[in-house]
Parts: C-alpha cells; structure tokens; sequence
C-alpha cells in the first residue's frame, strides 16, 4: 500500500462570507421570486381590466370625482357585479330567451360565427363547474420505444373512435402536455396495456412537468407526498 492510500483525506473548507451571502440570497429568492410575481400578475391584471372597464363607465362616477384619486380595482368591481348580474339574467326565462336570439343572430354571420363558437367552446371547458377532469398521470414511450413521458388519462375512447381504432384492448383516451407549458400538447389514443399508471397525483406529475423535471415528489414514510427540488 503506498503512503499517499494512507493519508488523509482534507475536510472541505467551510464557505466564506461570500458564499454564505450567495447561499443567503439564493435562498430568500426562492421564497421572495414567487410571492413578488404574483403579487405583480395581480397588479397588472386588476390594471388591465380597469383599463378595459373604466372607459365605458361615465366619467361622472369615477371615484376620482369623489375622492381626488383614482382607485385601482374599481373597474374590476365593475366588471365582477355586472357578470354576476348577467349569469342571474341568464339562469331566467328572459335572459335565456335573449340569449337564444342573439346567438341565432350570431350564427347567421359566416366569420362572426366561427369566432364565437369557439370561444364559447373554451369558456365551457375552462369554467365548467362540472368536475371533469383527469383521471390519473401515467407514463408512456413516445416518441418511440426507450423514450419515456408523463402524461395524463383523460377518458375512456367512446362513439366512433373506440368503434373504429383497430384493438384487442380497452382504448383509452391520453393528454400529452409539453413542458413547460402544460396547457398544450398532444391527444393520443391507446390500447391500456401500453400505458403504466402513476402513484403520484395529477397535481404531482403537473409539478413536475412544468418544472422541467426539477421538482420530483417524494414520499415520506406517512405516505404524505412533499415535492423536493431533484438532486
């Protein structure tokens, strides 16, 4: 054995002051980052609706008649006691009735119409109360076999599509979110023996999209699910 096997090995050498003031402030911007972003998309959102809502209000009622200064988040009020007031309209047999007529309107206008069906479409599906939603997060190869994604079950493949998807198996309807923005992706039908199922919840395999793969949920030995930065 020669000498140098035998020595030693040196103990690393504890951080200076700068790099306990680095340590210091990487760790106070990750609590600091998140509340000061949302705080700020707040702000900006209250402003834009107001900019949106306070030009159509007369200048007669703004508040900075009443008080010297404009307040912000008047035009949110606004905007949020007048939606209120027409989703109560709507629930009745009148607001129902206008409603009717004016989309029967809508839809004699070729490029109007399309416009407003879709978007309609989307406002049903983002602000359903319905609880649909997806069922678990699983993992399958894509783009081909040896590559593994996460990816979400939506449904059970019903009408024509489970009709006529050539199978043996049940076939199930996947979302394939891209990272890091999860609201697109890709919508694959697949036989269930191709797909694994997850333990971890939707919220957890969302995380951990979104995250680039940088927040991994761990288990800890009460089954309680924390998500931890990945080593």
């Amino acid at each position: 054995m020669n000498d140098t096997d035998e020595r030693p090995v040196p103990k690393p050498h504890p951080p200076g002051l700068f790099g306990r003031m680095r340590g210091y402030f990487l760790t106070g911007l990750i609590v600091v980052a998140p509340v000061s972003l949302t705080a700020y998309f707040i702000w900006a959102g209250v402003g834009i609706i107001d900019n949106w809502v306070l030009p159509l209000v007369p200048r007669a009622y703004h508040p900075s008649n009443y008080l010297g200064v404009d307040i912000r988040g008047f035009g949110l009020i606004i905007f949020l006691v007048f939606t209120i007031f027409v989703g109560w309209m709507t629930r009745g047999l009148i607001g129902r009735t206008l409603v009717s007529w004016g989309e029967r309107i809508v839809d004699r206008m070729p490029i109007v119409r399309s416009i407003y069906s879709g978007l309609k479409q989307i406002a049903e599906t983002v602000f359903s109360q319905t609880e649909a939603k997806f069922e678990r997060a699983c993992l399958l190869e894509y783009p081909r076999p040896g590559i593994w994604v996460i990816a979400f079950v939506s449904t059970r493949a019903r009408g024509e599509i489970a009709e006529k998807v050539p199978r043996d198996d049940e076939v199930i309807s996947i979302f394939l979110p891209t990272t890091p923005n999860p609201t697109s992706g890709f919508l694959l039908f697949l036989p269930r023996r191709e797909v694994i199922l997850l333990d971890m919840s939707v919220e957890e395999a969302a995380k951990l999209v979104i995250s680039a793969g940088l927040v991994y949920p761990q288990r800890q030995p009460d089954g309680t699910v924390i998500a931890r930065p990945a080593a």
